[in-house]
This record gives C-alpha cells, sequence and structure tokens, in this order.
C-alpha cells in the first residue's frame, strides 16, 4: 500500500481559512462599533461577551484533543494510533487559542466594566455578604494567576506530548527495552497533563471563567458539564478533521474500524452530557430552592427557552437517535454531519451559559456573532493545516502501531 505521509494543504485552503478570518475580524469591529464603543455598559458587555464566549469554547474544544491523546496513552492503547496525529495538530492551536483567549479574559478582569464579573468591583463587593464571602477565590490575582498557568501548562505539556511522538519519526527504537523507556515516558508525561486538566477543566477553570459571570449562584456539577460539553465536541472535531483527511486520500492506515470508536466517543459523551445535564437542572427543580432556580428561570421560562430545548434535542436527541446504529457510526457522511451538528449544539450550550447570564430579557444571536465563530473557525483550521504539514501524518515508529493497523471492532 502506498502511504501519502506529508500534508499538503490544496490551493483553496489557505484562502477559505483567511477568508474566515477577515470575516471575524469585520465582524468584531462591527459588534465593537455597535456595542463595544457604547457608553452603556451593558452593551459593551455584550461584545466583551461574545469574544469570551467563543474564546474559552475553542480553546476548551481543542484542548479536548490533548486529553484524549492523554487518556488513551495511559490506557496504553493502540487502536489510535493510524490517526494520532490529527489530535496532535489540533492540539497544536493551544497557545494561539490560549493566548487570544487569555488576553480577552483579563481583558474584561482588568477593565472598568464589572457587568459580566460583578466581583471585580471592590466596592460593590464590599456591599455584597455573599461576593464578600468568596473573594479568597473570586479575585483578580487569584484569576490572573490561575489564567496564565493554565494556559502555559496546556501548552508546554501538550508541546511535550507531541515532541515524544515526533521524535520517533527519526529515531526508531532499536531494542525492546528501549521501547518500554518509551511507553514508560509517554505516561509519565501523559499523567502529568491528566493532573493539570483535572485540577482545571474538570474543577476550577469553568468555575472562574463561566459560572462566576453568576457569581451569586453556583453547582457543584457545573465543571462536569462544562467537560462533557467540551470533550464531545473536541472528538467531533477529531472526527471531522479524520473524514476530511480521509475524503483527500490520507490516512490510509485509518478505516471505519476507527472511526466507529471515535463514533462511539461521540455517542457515549453525548450521553454522558445529557446525564449531567438532567442531573443538575432536576437536582434544582426539585429543591425549587430560589437561591438555585435563578439560574434556570429566564432559561426555562423566558426568552432563552427555545434556544435551551434546541440544545437538548441537538446535543441529545440527535445523537441518541442517529449514532446509535453500528452502521452510523461507520458512516463517513453521516459522521460528519453528526460532528458539525454537534459542535454547533455545544457553541449553542456555551452560548446560553454566557448570554443566558448577561442578557435575560431577550435573545440576541445574531449575524456578528456567527462572524465572531467563523474568526475562530478560521484560526483553527489554518493552524491545525499547518501542524499537519509539519510532520509525517503516520508515527511509523511507535511501538503501538501494529495494533492500529490490525484494529477490528
Amino acid at each position: 500500500m502506498s502511504i501519502r505521509s506529508t500534508f499538503t494543504a490544496p490551493k483553496n485552503y489557505n484562502t477559505v481559512a483567511l477568508s474566515l478570518i477577515a470575516i471575524g475580524v469585520l465582524s468584531i469591529i462591527g459588534l465593537w462599533v455597535t456595542s463595544g464603543s457604547s457608553a452603556d455598559p451593558r452593551e459593551q458587555a455584550r461584545f466583551w461577551a461574545s469574544l469570551l464566549q467563543n474564546s474559552v469554547f475553542f480553546l476548551l474544544v481543542v484542548n479536548a484533543s490533548m486529553f484524549f491523546i492523554c487518556i488513551t496513552t495511559l490506557a496504553w492503547g493502540g487502536w489510535q494510533m493510524s490517526f494520532r496525529r490529527v489530535p496532535e495538530a489540533i492540539s497544536a492551536v493551544i497557545p494561539v487559542v490560549g493566548v487570544i483567549c487569555a488576553a480577552i479574559l483579563l481583558a474584561i478582569v482588568f477593565g472598568d466594566n464589572h457587568t459580566i464579573y460583578h466581583w471585580t468591583d471592590a466596592e460593590h463587593v464590599k456591599l455584597d455578604e455573599i461576593l464578600s464571602h468568596k473573594k479568597g477565590f473570586l479575585n483578580k490575582t487569584f484569576f490572573t494567576v490561575v489564567t496564565v498557568l493554565t494556559v502555559l501548562l496546556w501548552s508546554v505539556l501538550g508541546w511535550k506530548m507531541r515532541q515524544l511522538s515526533r521524535s520517533l519519526d527519526n529515531e526508531p527504537l532499536a531494542t525492546l527495552d528501549e521501547r518500554k523507556k518509551y511507553i514508560f515516558k509517554n505516561t509519565v508525561w501523559a499523567a502529568l497533563y491528566i493532573v493539570v486538566f483535572s485540577l482545571t477543566v474538570m474543577s476550577s477553570l469553568p468555575w472562574l471563567w463561566l459560572m462566576s459571570i453568576d457569581a451569586h449562584w453556583y453547582s457543584t456539577m457545573y465543571s462536569w458539564y462544562t467537560f462533557a460539553s467540551s470533550f464531545v465536541a473536541g472528538m467531533a472535531l477529531i472526527a471531522l478533521w479524520l473524514v476530511y483527511m480521509k475524503n483527500k486520500g490520507y490516512m490510509e492506515l485509518s478505516n471505519s474500524e476507527h472511526l466507529h470508536d471515535v463514533g462511539k466517543f461521540m455517542f457515549a459523551f453525548s450521553i454522558f452530557w445529557t446525564y449531567l445535564w438532567f442531573s443538575q437542572y432536576m437536582l434544582i427543580w426539585y429543591a425549587n430552592i430560589p437561591e438555585e432556580t435563578v439560574y434556570f428561570k429566564h432559561r426555562v421560562q423566558g426568552a432563552y427557552k427555545p434556544i435551551f430545548f434546541l440544545n437538548l434535542f441537538i446535543n441529545f436527541l440527535c445523537p441518541l437517535i442517529i449514532l446509535m446504529k453500528r452502521s452510523a457510526k461507520r458512516n463517513y457522511t453521516l459522521v460528519a454531519f453528526m460532528a458539525v451538528l454537534i459542535l454547533f449544539g455545544h457553541w449553542i450550550d456555551f452560548y446560553q451559559m454566557v448570554m443566558g447570564s448577561l442578557r435575560k430579557e431577550h435573545v440576541e444571536l445574531g449575524v456578528l456573532d456567527f462572524g465572531i465563530l467563523a474568526f475562530f473557525v478560521g484560526v483553527m483550521i489554518f493552524f491545525v493545516a499547518k501542524a499537519l504539514a509539519s510532520k509525517p501524518l503516520i508515527a511509523k515508529h511507535h511501538p503501538f502501531l501494529k495494533e492500529s493497523i490490525i484494529h477490528q471492532v
């Protein structure tokens, strides 16, 4: 079998990516003119909230690729090796989106507008018993340190995992002992990443970046809910890139068996997300405590009701009905369609998580919001292609590659 080991972007690929980025830049400028430059703090917040929603969503989604690499490394899994360079390339975008996201978050925190994060207003905190009680956690210094340190650690540990993978391209392992040492080193670095991931995505970051928009409200399930949303979207992104590469004649060692397993992740974590969605909602609804129900009041009975339940339809019912069958998870067209749908569905989920807390009276999802979405999509596809072209598409000397080649579901 002839293997195309080097990715070359099609002629119009970069044109599309740069066009999306240009559309995004124009949309950011447009939203700044219509909202960001307004004298009304609420209108200013509308601009920053849209940037916050998109940057946090895409950062968590591309970071999910490195999480996927590390959990399969810890499990000593080999089935994913034939397409591992795809999630590696996606994870290479983390430093780029991370810098953008951190800049947006810190601009909000250190700006004069306290509409998004009420806890940044020192005078308001003094008069608010709840915020005063939380100021040991919700303060600018802690927020800055955690945000910068997290983006740095994700970038460095991800780079290390990619370097370990890349090291075998030019220096194959000659002996069994060398292979054992290599696998052990991979396992150690993957474990370090998982520890950092657990302390950030699965705990503190969703509280700081998203839940603190509603600083008087909290849910102990919020971080897990955010993780499930970003991880299933991350798996959808991996599936979409795998289908794209196959359609372009690359990834010859990957087949419907590998796509089937990626589809299983998409299906399983759609159900897991729904379990967390229902558990969080049901417990708060059943207890009916005003301090807790305030979060869902306008989402279930107000302007966000259509989006709130559309979110459930796209992210639960569609994956349940379409991806349950074995044949569906092996159909490239259907998997690509569901991947796009899941990514959009969880983007909408993040939209209601952010905007539903700031603009409770009415939904303002418009063309400029989709334009900003286009900006981050353009950045992502531009840098993923660049990462794919920078090294061989197959980690041909990895000890587990044979397991992936002969993989059968």
